[in-house]
């Protein structure tokens, strides 16, 4: 099916948290065997995609310290187009709102949105479980971006069963640190062999973050950021036990449940709000709400050493129908 080369798309790559992190083995390949609760939230990185009839896939603005060839959303166009044989190209814009390095999957996310809009915008009628392998060629957090829902996580990422989780706000707070995961994951104090466990076995608050030692042992400023998000009042969702400050992924960003609307306060103490709350735009091409930006810290306030978020847990990824039915 033929495609205007006019077509456009903008979506939402939106982050993702890691309520619990296990790492319970290791394979011959060197592939680590996680466990994982991982739920989507409303920061996100916005994608513009506009159809080429040459053939050519061109990222239309430079990202700091992303080269296209490392970039997985270019990598994730090219993946798409050699796998479907496609004559059809793309230009492609990213704004990057989820930091580098920070335990968020931004560029996993970007490279799900990727695979999904353009399975539209091309016309291709992939099916998700077809998109899932694909994704999991470019890392191992795609497939659960391209899966759609929050879910529990096991094998290198490729073993996802939905979950449903109350409704939440956390914040998280993002040290100016960029951690390679590579690094973490290759530290061999790591923790390796934690018990397997199943769906079952999950409840509020269960678990934690294999990786959190490794990387606060490397810096320090994650250790300051938990410490902060730790001095601030308890204000939890209904049924939802105290389970402290956890890390996302391999760090930087720490995190902490609280009650929707909560009344928790966020401000002085080195840090800054910047409020990402919303919900999906109206249809699914929508982007997601830009939040307000970064005010700037208030005079006397040195400046941070880390930045302070409130997001919310969303139920679904906004490109979710964007697959075969």
């Amino acid at each position: 099916m033929a495609v205007a080369a006019a077509a456009s798309l903008t979506v939402a790559a939106p982050a993702k948290l890691n309520l619990f992190l296990h790492v319970t083995g290791r394979r011959p390949d060197g592939y680590h065997l996680l466990e994982s609760l991982m739920v989507l939230i409303d920061l996100a990185d916005t994608l513009r995609l506009s159809c080429r009839p040459d053939g050519r896939i061109v990222r239309t603005n430079s990202i700091d310290g992303v080269p296209p060839e490392l970039d997985l959303a270019y990598r994730a166009a090219h993946l798409l187009r050699q796998h479907t044989k496609t004559r059809l190209g793309v230009s492609i814009a990213l704004e990057k709102r989820i930091p580098l390095g920070a335990g968020l999957g931004g560029g996993s996310s970007d490279a799900a949105s990727v695979l999904l809009a353009l399975n539209r915008l091309w016309a291709l009628d992939l099916s998700r479980e077809e998109l899932m392998r694909l994704g999991l060629e470019l890392g191992a957090d795609v497939p659960f971006f391209i899966f759609g829902s929050n879910a529990h996580v096991s094998g290198i990422g490729e073993i996802l069963e939905p979950v449903t989780v109350p409704r939440m706000d956390v914040l998280l707070a993002i040290p100016a640190v960029n951690v390679p995961t590579v690094g973490i994951f290759a530290a061999p104090r790591l923790k390796r062999d934690h018990a397997p466990s199943n769906l079952e076995a999950f409840a509020a608050g269960f678990g934690s973050n294999d990786l959190e030692p490794v990387a606060r042992a490397s810096h320090p400023a994650i250790a300051a950021a938990s410490a902060y998000l730790e001095g601030l009042p308890a204000a939890l969702p209904r049924g939802w036990p105290d389970s402290g400050v956890r890390m996302s992924g391999s760090g930087s960003t720490v995190f902490r449940v609280i009650a929707r609307a909560s009344a928790v306060t966020v401000a002085g103490g080195g840090a800054f709000l910047d409020s990402r709350r919303g919900s999906p735009g109206s249809g699914p091409s929508d982007p997601m709400p830009r939040g307000q930006g970064s005010p700037a810290p208030s005079a006397g306030v040195p400046a941070s050493p880390f930045r302070v978020i409130e997001s919310r847990v969303l139920s679904a990824h906004p490109l979710r129908e964007f697959v075969a039915k």
